[in-house]
């Protein structure tokens, strides 16, 4: 029962209505408060909240009420497809870009008369208090009154943020400009009253200016999920009651046939009953030859087919589809956080009550000590303006949607901002030799006759006894005979030896095929083809002992061809200043020649399955960051030991769940763009925290100190969000 109520459900929500840093830092702090919340992460990116939580103590209706309570809109983001969010989008920003010129057009002639006034014009109409509290008026109340819709809900959660400090600016100067307007009496030598409406117009009308350039800039972050989305056919024709129709992909259920012709996206993912064709995969594994389809192989949603036409049967459909996954994938690493965002948070949460402080104490300094109390109001004004922390809570998730995105272009999957933070301290890799280093496709390259046996014969009774083993080198001795021999029977009797071979009863004769130590094991003396089997090896090629009936009959030489990349992947690697290791279950003089001719120096050679995750422990041991990449399924302990486990994905059956980064081509030089993806945003973060931080700590001395007029205050608040988010997108040229 216990086991039933302690099931944990990820739920996404969009949020609407938060302005900064601080105001995602309240609701992640509310939510993470409730009882049966896990966890909770708010992406002021993203506008979304991603909430682990008990279903058994906990609704969804009860978390969108919560944040509903704060004074912010939310609904589930499952409620709402790519396409209606990317309407409410652009909806936002016509919005945005509507009030943003009504702003600009009523506040022109207020920065106009300033600027006359400054060169000592005077233009009656301009500079009456009338016209000035006419063109104000609907800035500050009407286009302005989101700033105090969002402060009294701020104020109200005890949590004050962006919105409470332009409001409070604003007003400031508005009402100050409001009193002088009816109370203030033209001294001798005046011109004009002290009327600084066009302080806050022009402040409100910057806001509105950064936050419609941040809104735009902010749906470019997301568009590798876009590009993701578009790879999806829209429609798919299937048979029904003997008759193809063409049905919205939406509409495919499970075990329907479908017919698929050339030239056409291949709709869902399923397995062939009938006709053969080439599949272009390359948006899955990105190789551009296409690959030979027949009957009982699998195909995949979004590949497209070249040549023939075949039926195939559904096995996964909508969201269990693997682009589907990758998609999923992709999203939650966009709405993750890195660790470095700690800092951008921990300021957020007391940034606020801060700037306040300091606003008030500059505001009395200059009110006692100053010359003019117009000065006292101008320069705290400047303060709470100069301080929003916008660009703060921007900083990381955009570069991490941006970097996440970018690698997902090039077949790279990272599963969060944590990993990306991981990967740019990475300072040794491990290598899985085979499947990783090397195709994983071992041929049979010399079978060494040793007792009077001739070559097809040995060929027979090796296949019979490796024809159940999953090993690869087993494999390929089968797949040999396959091509070579016209059938080849199960043996009466199969044992598999793991790390030394296997044993097999074959018409009633004991065959064993394996190691030197499998031999040894069984009383016999491998000592004397050593010279033999070292030739061999010092070739690259893993070589077997045979034995019939206790006695060695035949040397059994495969190899394991290396990718053709490898070399140059390494080579790559060791100039990023990573220190590269080998790890095989082979013995060390094949390893060491295999090692050699991709330039590694590091081996681990004859490590078993089970020792893996030993060995990558042991390299952690000494200080060093650590990422293993093996194939995600037979290397998950040791993927799951390492710093950053790597899963080669190459093929249909990623294994996304095994490893931290997908890499979806067999392509080694994808762990060097990992890794240089990861430096580039990372260096991208800490130039965003330090932009975020530089502005606010340069800025608000000169503000308190009255070197800073309001209106260039403004200016500097809303460009360091659009800066930076900007120079989060500047990544999208990475290569």
């Amino acid at each position: 029962m216990n086991e039933v109520k302690n099931i944990t459900k990820k739920e996404s929500l969009k949020i609407e209505g938060m302005s900064c840093a601080a105001c995602a830092l309240k609701i992640e702090k509310k939510l993470s408060k409730l009882p049966g919340v896990k966890g909770a992460n708010i992406n002021l990116a993203t506008n979304k909240a991603t909430v682990e939580y008990e279903p058994a103590k906990l609704k969804v209706a009860d978390l969108i009420k919560v944040v509903e309570g704060l004074g912010y809109g939310a609904k589930p983001v499952e409620a709402e497809d790519q396409d209606q969010e990317k309407a409410e989008r652009d909806r936002e920003i016509k919005r945005l870009k509507r009030e943003l010129v009504l702003s600009a057009f009523l506040s022109s002639p207020l920065i106009l008369a300033m600027l006359l006034s400054i060169l000592g014009i005077d233009i009656a109409f301009l500079h009456d208090w009338r016209f000035q509290l006419a063109l104000a008026t609907p800035v500050q109340f009407i286009i302005g009154f989101r700033f105090y819709r969002n402060s009294y809900y701020a104020l109200l959660a005890k949590s004050p943020n962006m919105d409470v400090l332009v409001a409070m600016g604003t007003s400031a100067a508005y009402f100050y400009s409001l009193y002088n307007s009816f109370f203030q009496e033209l001294m001798p030598g005046m011109m004009m009253k002290d009327l600084y409406f066009e302080a806050a117009a022009v402040i409100i009308t910057l806001i509105l200016l950064g936050k419609y350039l941040e809104a735009v800039a902010k749906g470019k972050t997301s568009e590798a999920i876009k590009k993701l989305i578009g790879l999806q056919a829209k429609t798919a024709r299937v048979i029904r009651d003997g008759v193809e129709m063409d049905i919205p992909v939406a509409e495919v259920e499970v075990g329907e046939v479908i017919v698929v012709r050339p030239g056409e996206k291949i709709p869902v993912d399923g397995v062939i009953i009938e006709g053969s064709s080439a599949v272009d995969e390359s948006m899955l594994t990105g190789e551009s030859l296409p690959v030979e389809k027949e009957v009982g192989d699998q195909v995949i949603g979004a590949t497209i087919n070249k040549f023939g036409t075949f039926k195939f049967k559904t096995i996964k459909i909508g969201k269990e589809t693997v682009l589907s996954q990758i998609i999923k994938m992709v999203e939650e690493a966009q709405g993750s956080k890195a660790p470095i965002q700690k800092i951008a948070d921990q300021v957020s949460g007391v940034f606020v009550p801060v700037v306040l402080g300091i606003a008030a104490l500059t505001f009395v300094a200059w009110y006692f000590w100053g010359d003019n109390p117009a000065h006292a109001i101008i320069n705290a004004v400047s303060v709470l303006v100069i301080a929003c922390p916008c660009a703060l809570g921007l900083a990381t998730p955009t570069a991490i949607m941006v970097g996440t995105g970018k690698g997902a272009e090039q077949g790279i999957l990272i599963k969060g901002g944590e990993h990306l933070e991981t990967a740019y301290k990475i300072d040794t890799v491990v290598l899985d030799k085979t499947g990783t280093i090397t195709k994983g496709q071992p041929e049979v390259t010399d079978i060494i006759p040793l007792a009077g046996l001739d070559r097809k014969e040995l060929l027979r009774l090796a296949a019979i006894a490796e024809k159940k083993s999953e090993h690869p080198l087993g494999v390929a001795v089968y797949e040999t005979a396959k091509q070579e021999l016209e059938e080849v029977p199960d043996p009466e009797k199969f044992t598999a030896i793991p790390g030394r071979g296997v044993s097999a009863l074959i018409q009633g004769k004991e065959v064993l095929v394996g190691t030197r130590k499998l031999m040894a094991e069984q009383g016999l003396d491998p000592m004397r083809y050593e010279s033999r089997l070292g030739e061999l090896e010092d070739q690259g090629k893993t070589a077997m002992l045979m034995a019939l009936e206790k006695k060695v009959v035949a040397l059994i030489a495969v190899a394991d061809v290396i990718k053709d990349t490898s070399a140059e992947a390494i080579q790559q690697l060791t100039k990023l200043g990573i220190e590269v290791f080998m790890i095989t279950g082979d013995n060390r003089r094949t390893a060491r020649a295999i090692a050699e001719q991709v330039g590694i120096d590091n081996v681990l050679a004859e490590v078993l399955p089970e020792n893996k995750a030993e060995e990558v422990e042991k390299l952690r041991s000494q200080g060093k960051v650590v990422a293993m990449v093996g194939d995600g399924i037979n290397d998950a302990p040791a993927l799951a030991t390492a710093d950053i486990g790597m899963a080669i994905g190459t093929g249909t059956d990623i294994a996304m769940e095994a490893a931290d980064i997908t890499l979806m081509r067999g392509d080694l030089r994808s762990i060097v763009t990992a890794i240089r993806l990861s430096r580039k945003t990372m260096g991208k973060i800490k130039q965003n925290l330090f932009w975020a931080f530089i502005y606010n700590i340069i800025g608000i001395p000169f503000a308190a100190l009255g070197m800073l007029n309001p209106i260039f205050a403004g200016a500097a608040m809303a460009f360091s969000s659009v800066s930076v988010v900007t120079n989060s997108l500047s990544l999208k040229r990475f290569k």
